[in-house]
């Protein structure tokens, strides 16, 4: 058992905002570590916190004087069912490593299979990180990631070892997805998976008064993914207005991708995200012809969802530009006929309070009926913010009020947020936007009544509601 410096500092990558003193840091290697840091934690008193690749932005894999258990150590394929499409993987495991196992993985009848989804936007999140955010990507007619989940094993409060699906342990199941940790460590992950197809990238500017109908005709052309990144600059007439819309459609099997993409290096990167702090129209432009030059490219199904993700990029930002800062993201949901009157008031909103967007980006997503707190309680449009943030008691007090006000405006629309990226929303923003929330608490209590699984989160919220009016917390 890997047990790293008895009182370590953690953070999570992209805000750098969740900086946390944990008592000891452990990486198990196996289910049977688990159990002894489990039982052990038990006879100290003190609590667990779990994580794995560290994008989560709200505190949900840390806990402050916690026992650590850094998850990734545990990255084996555990079984691979070629015939019916499963794959089991420790939960410690990140993207890449399971693209490349499915990659060189034989299949029979020349059959080859792929991941459904990933997030986008970074690759090296763990399995058990996704499942425990419950993640979605740019699929167009796809559910949250729960709908890709056959099952998986958890090692409960009392380091007994849970096997969870639908018909086993169906209510931990539905809790520990989008559960954050809070019920247990996610040991292995059993995924269903799609077969690799090629795809053709269909690219187009639009307005946004154009992007829904487009998302119709793309559907109904057969597009599998796709999503629109939105001009940025408040000075611009198309700010949150116009944007560069990437689909991907399906060509068949035996048709090969392409070996020479038109690909951002990244230089390009580093460069793209400077301008989008210094001159953000000349951003869009530059991002918009590179993606107009890519139109009719050919890619596979899963290295698609990949991204380039750039660890600690704000560094050298903040070095260039005399900040001291880091971006922080808000996904806000809303019914896909009212997104054009959300942007405009958004659009407003930004203009009036000087909120500094660095990036943003339009999906879809399809209703989860099957998660205990599920955060798609219908089919929405899904509009992702990435603001600017100096690391200053009131530059992180200007974007939670941002995103504050950007999820009442998703609440008078019957919308939603996604509870993973910040500890930003009042208790009454919670309860309008997971109306189970205080029964989700409660659960957690009747799983873990020694509250042996925690988190800043966790702690946060468990406070909020504590502290709201009794039709709140009830």
């Amino acid at each position: 058992m890997c047990s790293l410096r008895s009182s370590s500092l953690v953070n999570d990558i992209h805000s750098a905002l969740n900086a946390t003193r944990v008592a000891h840091i452990h990486q198990p290697r196996s289910v049977a570590e688990i159990r002894t840091l489990v039982a052990d934690a038990a006879r100290q008193g003190l609590p667990l916190a779990i994580c794995g690749g560290r994008h989560a932005m709200g505190g949900q894999q840390f806990a402050a004087d916690a026992v650590q258990l850094d998850m990734r150590q545990m990255r084996r394929v555990l079984a691979f069912d070629a015939a019916a499409g499963l794959i089991e993987a420790e939960a410690g495991i990140e993207w890449p490593e399971l693209i490349d196992y499915l990659d060189s993985a034989a299949a029979p009848h020349g059959r080859h299979w792929s991941i459904r989804q990933k997030q986008t936007g970074a690759d090296r999140l763990s399995l058990g990180g996704c499942l425990s955010a419950n993640i979605h990507g740019r699929g167009l007619r796809m559910r949250p990631f729960i709908d890709d989940v056959e099952a998986f094993t958890l090692v409960d409060a009392n380091g007994e070892v849970r096997h969870c699906s639908r018909t086993s342990n169906g209510e931990l199941f539905a809790l520990a997805i989008g559960g954050y940790g809070l019920f247990g460590v996610i040991a292995s992950v059993t995924l269903r998976l799609a077969p690799s197809q090629t795809m053709r990238r269909d690219v187009t500017l639009l307005e946004l008064d154009e992007l829904m109908p487009a998302f119709a005709e793309r559907i109904a052309g057969g597009h599998a993914f796709g999503d629109f990144q939105f001009a940025i600059d408040p000075e611009s007439s198309d700010f949150m207005q116009r944007g560069v819309f990437s689909c991907y459609v399906p060509v068949g099997v035996a048709t090969p991708p392409d070996s020479a993409n038109r690909e951002l290096s990244e230089q390009d990167w580093r460069h793209l995200l400077q301008l989008a702090h210094t001159d953000k129209s000349t951003a869009f432009e530059c991002y918009a012809r590179h993606y107009l030059a890519t139109d009719g490219q050919l890619y596979r199904s899963d290295r698609l969802q990949q991204s380039t993700y750039l660890d600690g990029y704000h560094l050298d930002l903040d070095a260039r530009l005399g900040h001291c800062g880091s971006e922080m993201i808000g996904e806000i949901y809303v019914p896909r006929d009212r997104l054009v009157d959300f942007m405009r008031e958004a659009a407003r909103d930004f203009r009036q309070h000087g909120v500094d967007l660095i990036y943003g980006t339009i999906r879809l997503i399809e209703r989860d009926t099957e998660s205990f707190l599920p955060w798609a309680r219908q089919d929405y449009a899904c509009v992702i913010f990435n603001l600017h943030t100096p690391h200053t008691a009131d530059g992180v007090d200007a974007t939670h009020a941002a995103f504050r006000r950007l999820i009442d405006m998703a609440i008078a629309r019957d919308g939603s947020f996604y509870l993973t990226y910040s500890r930003a929303a009042r208790a009454d923003q919670v309860h309008a936007c997971y109306p189970q929330f205080a029964q989700f608490l409660d659960a957690k209590r009747r799983y873990d009544p020694h509250q042996r699984f925690q988190s800043n989160w966790y702690r946060h919220y468990s406070a909020l509601f504590a502290c709201a009016p009794e039709d709140l917390a009830a």
